[in-house]
């Protein structure tokens, strides 16, 4: 899997709160693949991540939001974890961010609670897609087709449905970047 995503940015949006092995092990298998990554965050500086049942690691953020564009990135990763995605979906240019990438086809990966942001957007109606078991009703209300599978791909959208599912997740993630856009 080497160098089969050389040339690519990847942007990893969070904020404080976000499930910690959600974004260090996608991170890590992206970099292995040979995409440079950005943690991005609303505020600049640092996240504090929480590790299951208690907080985390601090990761240092690359890039402020409001000094970045979604043109410059080739796709976006959205990490779980409760907190950090109610957290995002409350902020308009984080919804007006991740809604470029979906406008445009480009592969995005939500993992666990991550959808929640994605329904702001207002663009995952008609998709197929999982997540955490407790946003099962969210994201139908919204108009996904949501099931209860390991991992679901979407026309570039990948989605999974908590940290035991990061192998099969990080996988088609990969596979989804690696093809680029894809018509919505």
């Amino acid at each position: 899997m080497a160098n089969k995503l050389d040339g690519k940015k990847v942007a990893i949006l969070v904020t404080d709160g976000f499930e910690q092995v959600e974004l260090t092990e996608p991170k890590k298998a992206l970099e292995e693949a040979g995409a440079q990554t950005h943690i991005i965050a609303p505020k600049g500086g640092e996240v504090k991540g929480w590790n299951h049942t208690d907080w985390g690691d601090t990761l240092k953020v690359d890039k402020q939001l409001n000094s970045v564009n979604a043109d410059e990135y080739h796709a976006l990763l959205l990490p779980g974890g409760v907190m950090n995605p109610d957290k995002l979906r409350g902020d308009k240019d984080v919804v007006a961010f991740v809604s470029k990438f979906m406008e445009a086809g480009k592969p995005v990966a939500a993992i666990c609670h991550g959808p929640w942001t994605l329904i702001e957007t207002g663009k995952v109606k008609g998709k197929k897609m999982t997540s955490y078991h407790t946003l099962k009703t969210d994201l139908k209300n919204a108009g996904a087709d949501w099931v209860d599978e390991e991992v679901v791909v979407d026309n570039g959208l990948v989605t999974s449905r908590n940290p035991d599912d990061i192998p099969a997740f990080n996988k088609k993630m990969i596979e989804e970047i690696a093809e680029g856009r894809h018509d919505r």
